[in-house]
Formats: C-alpha cells, structure tokens, sequence
C-alpha cells in the first residue's frame, strides 16, 4: 500500500520532461540546411527558388534566438508540399508544433503562412 504514492511520484516525475519538449512556435522563419548557417542572419531573405533547390538537405526553423532546429523526415515532407503548393517568392515563415528532441524538432504540424 505503501508503495503506490511513491510510484505515482515516481510516475509524474518521469512524464514531467516529455510535456516540457512539447513546442509551438509561430511566425518563425522556415530555411533549409544547406543555407541555415548564412541565412540566420537574415532568413526573410531566404528564397523559396533556393529551398526548393535544396530540399533534399532537409528543412528548419530558426528561433527568436537564433537558433536553428532541424525538422524530422515527416516535418521536412510537410514544409516541402507547403512551399511547393506556394507562390510565396521569399519571407517563408510558418507556425509549427512539435517534440523538441536535442537539436531538431519532431513536427506534428506546419503551416506556411
């Protein structure tokens, strides 16, 4: 009997860091690796021409703080179909939820504004 508070604590404890990796950011720059270093500078100057081209690196964000988070397979699937589908010439923003998992973000859901 003794045993079950403890294992309720024990229980919350380990859950509590995967709620806290959860994310949502809105209106941030979307780039893709090949350019993430030179555009962090300046990512609304980034072009769609140029991330179309260099899809096949992978995609990202770049945060408030200028820091850059690799999309996972699915999330770069995603951004790629929205910047296909767009006519968007450059200022690629999106709003984007996900798991934060070191440096790159496992997304759940992306939307080019």
């Amino acid at each position: 009997m003794r045993r079950f508070p403890s294992l309720m604590v024990l229980a919350a404890l380990l859950a509590w860091p995967a709620l806290a990796l959860a994310a949502t950011y809105k209106d941030v720059p979307v780039v893709d690796v090949n350019c993430s270093k030179k555009a962090t500078a300046n990512p609304d100057a980034h072009t769609r021409d140029c991330a179309l081209q260099c899809a096949s690196s992978g995609f990202g964000i770049v945060t408030s703080n200028q820091k850059f988070l690799k999309f996972d397979a699915a999330g770069n699937q995603k951004v790629l179909s929205e910047l296909k589908a767009s006519s968007k010439k450059d200022h690629l923003r999106v709003n984007v939820t996900g798991e934060v998992q070191g440096d790159t973000l496992k997304v759940s859901s992306v939307t080019l504004l």
